[in-house]
């Protein structure tokens, strides 16, 4: 009862008042038993649900949808596609990488990197300037893998622009003295 501030008389002891004081104690008192014959009914309703429910037993507005045949093959094709492309950087990467295991962690490393997305259409081009990474020498082995690639003179989809990989701003901030 402390918490929520205790009851207590705080006037002289005159029967009017204490009968008060009684009738205002015994109604705060119903209330936290009801209050509490509740919380304990829910727990009980709580209690006796299933904590795992069957996709049969759903609603039909609840249930999941199943995705077609040619919805899973297209899916499956993307992330084949997908693989496939991280595989070949992988491949890229490891020609520049002193441990030849570690080229899809750092992949994975540059995937949740920021970067910077600079078109310029005077000069046709789109420049993707990623953030630097953990360490130098990671920043190293990415710069050769985005010369590599620039070296294929790809455009982006759609566009005229060709496809500038970077690795950071032009001067590396690490290298200045602070």
């Amino acid at each position: 009862m402390a918490k929520y501030g205790a009851m207590h008389m705080e006037d002289s002891l005159e029967p009017e008042k204490m009968e008060r004081f009684i009738q205002q104690k015994a109604g705060l008192q119903e209330t936290i038993e009801l209050a509490q014959h509740e919380i304990n009914a829910l727990k009980a309703h709580r209690k006796a649900l299933n904590k795992h429910v069957d996709v049969n037993d759903l609603n039909e507005e609840d249930k999941f949808l199943k995705l077609s045949t040619q919805s899973k093959y297209l899916i499956d094709g993307i992330k084949m596609i997908a693989y496939r492309a991280e595989t070949a950087m992988a491949h890229c990467l490891r020609e520049f990488m002193p441990r030849q295991g570690e080229a899809r962690r750092v992949l994975q490393t540059l995937y949740q990197a920021d970067a910077d997305i600079i078109p310029d259409y005077e000069r046709k081009t789109l420049t993707i300037q990623l953030h630097h990474l953990a360490n130098k020498a990671m920043d190293g082995v990415v710069e050769k893998m985005c010369e590599e690639l620039n070296s294929t003179e790809t455009y982006f989809p759609r566009t005229e622009l060709k496809l500038i990989l970077k690795v950071g701003a032009k001067q590396n901030l690490r290298d200045q003295d602070v």
